[in-house]
C-alpha cells in the first residue's frame, strides 16, 4: 500500500481533468435530471431539487430503472414544495417497485424540512446538505458538486472502478474506499467540478465498464496503470461476501365477492416500512401461521422468490374469500377493485398478486 499515495506527473489533475472534460463535452449522457455541458456553458444551472431527487433514487439502482420513476415523480410533484405537501401513501405508492423503501420515507422528511424550514431552498454547501434527513456523504457531495458546482468528491461504484484502474490499486473494497476517495479528491478540479463529477461517472458507466473496458476510446487510456499492467479486468477487487441466508414466510390474499382486497400497511420502521402489502407471517427460518382471519385458506401452489439486500425470501401464497362485513384492525385497509392498484405494491407483494392472477384459483368464488 506504500505506493498508493504517490501521484505521478501523468496522473496530475492539471493533465487529466481537462482531457476528461473535453471528452464529456462530446459524449455526455442525456438524462432527464441532467443539465448538459453545452447548456451549462450558456449559463443554465441545474435544479437542486431534481439533482437531489435523482441521486436519492439512484442509490443502489440503475439509471435505466430510475428514469421512468423520476419522470413520473417530477410530473406529479414538480417542486420540492409539491412533494412536501403530498400524502405519504401517494409517495410510497409511486415509489413501489423501486426498492429500499427507507429512501422514500426519508425523501418526504427531507422535502418537508426544505419546504418548511428552508423556504424551499436547498442548502448550497456540503456541510449544510449533510444535515438534511436521509442525506449522507455521497448525496451531499453529489448535490453540492452537480447542483452548486462546488469541488466536492463524488465517489460511487463507477468512480471507484475508474480510480482503482487508473492507479492499479489491488487492495479490496470496501476497505480501500478511503484511498480511492483520496485519489478522486486529488483529481477533482476547481473549474467545472459539477461537470467533472458527472464525467467520471459517465466514464465508468460507458467506457471503464466492469467487463471489457473500451481502452481504444478512453480519454484516460495513456495514463491508465491497470491497462499498462494488464490487470484492468480484475479491478476493483472486492472482499468476498458472506452467503445470504434464506428466510420463509406466507402471504394471505383475501378478496371479497365484490372484488375488494384486504391489505395491511407495514410499520414505518423496518423492511418495506410504510408500504401497503398483503397480511402475512414473520419472515424467518420457521414462520408461524398468522392468517388475518379464520378461514379455509388454500395454498395457491407455486411460491414467490425475492432477494433483499441481506437475505433471500421464499413466500408461500394462501388465498381465501374475504367475509362480508369484515371488521378491519389497525393497520389494515380494504380497497375496492376500483381503488386497488397492483402497480403500487412493493415488488415482492406484486409477485404474490401476479401468482394469484395467473392461477386458476379465484378466492371470490370460494
Amino acid at each position: 500500500m506504500r505506493d498508493l499515495d504517490r501521484s505521478p506527473d501523468h496522473l496530475a489533475p492539471e493533465h487529466l481533468a481537462p482531457e476528461l472534460l473535453a471528452w464529456y463535452d462530446r459524449n455526455a449522457r442525456a438524462m432527464p435530471w441532467r443539465t448538459s455541458p453545452a447548456d451549462r456553458a450558456r449559463g443554465a444551472r441545474p435544479d437542486p431539487y431534481r439533482i437531489w431527487l435523482s441521486e436519492v433514487m439512484l442509490q443502489q439502482t440503475t439509471v435505466a430503472a430510475v428514469t421512468e420513476y423520476f419522470q413520473r415523480f417530477t410530473r406529479r410533484w414538480p417542486s420540492v414544495q409539491d412533494l412536501a405537501a403530498a400524502e405519504d401513501a401517494q409517495v410510497m405508492g409511486e415509489w413501489a417497485g423501486l426498492g429500499y423503501y427507507a429512501r422514500a420515507r426519508n425523501l418526504l422528511k427531507c422535502a418537508r424540512v426544505v419546504a418548511t424550514d428552508l423556504d424551499g431552498q436547498f442548502p448550497d454547501s456540503y456541510d449544510a446538505l449533510l444535515k438534511l434527513p436521509g442525506v449522507g456523504p455521497y448525496t451531499a457531495a453529489a448535490v453540492a458538486s452537480i447542483a452548486f458546482d462546488l469541488p466536492e468528491t463524488v465517489l460511487d461504484g463507477n468512480v471507484e472502478r475508474v480510480m482503482a484502474r487508473l492507479h492499479n490499486i489491488h487492495a479490496p473494497l470496501p476497505g480501500v474506499k478511503p484511498v480511492l476517495k483520496q485519489h478522486a479528491a486529488t483529481l477533482t478540479p476547481v473549474a467545472r467540478p459539477g461537470d467533472y463529477a458527472q464525467a467520471v461517472m459517465d466514464l465508468g458507466a460507458t467506457i471503464c465498464s466492469p467487463k471489457n473496458p473500451a481502452f481504444g476510446i478512453c480519454p484516460w487510456r495513456a495514463p491508465c496503470q491497470a491497462r499498462l499492467a494488464g490487470t484492468a479486468a480484475e479491478l476493483p477487487k472486492k472482499t468476498p461476501k458472506q452467503p445470504k441466508p434464506t428466510r420463509l414466510g406466507a402471504a394471505y390474499l383475501a378478496r371479497s365477492s365484490e372484488g375488494c382486497w384486504l391489505l395491511e400497511r407495514r410499520p414505518d420502521k423496518g423492511l418495506l416500512g410504510g408500504m401497503l402489502g398483503w397480511p402475512g407471517s414473520d419472515w424467518n427460518e420457521a414462520p408461524e401461521e398468522r392468517a388475518p382471519f379464520e378461514a379455509d385458506w388454500q395454498d395457491l401452489g407455486g411460491e414467490v422468490r425475492h432477494t433483499f439486500t441481506h437475505f433471500h425470501l421464499i413466500l408461500q401464497v394462501k388465498v381465501a374469500q374475504l367475509p362480508e362485513g369484515f371488521n378491519i384492525t389497525p393497520g389494515q385497509e380494504v380497497l375496492s377493485r376500483h381503488v386497488f392498484q397492483p402497480s403500487e405494491l412493493p415488488t415482492v407483494m406484486r409477485k404474490a398478486f401476479d401468482l394469484w392472477s395467473g392461477s386458476d384459483f379465484n378466492p371470490a368464488q370460494g
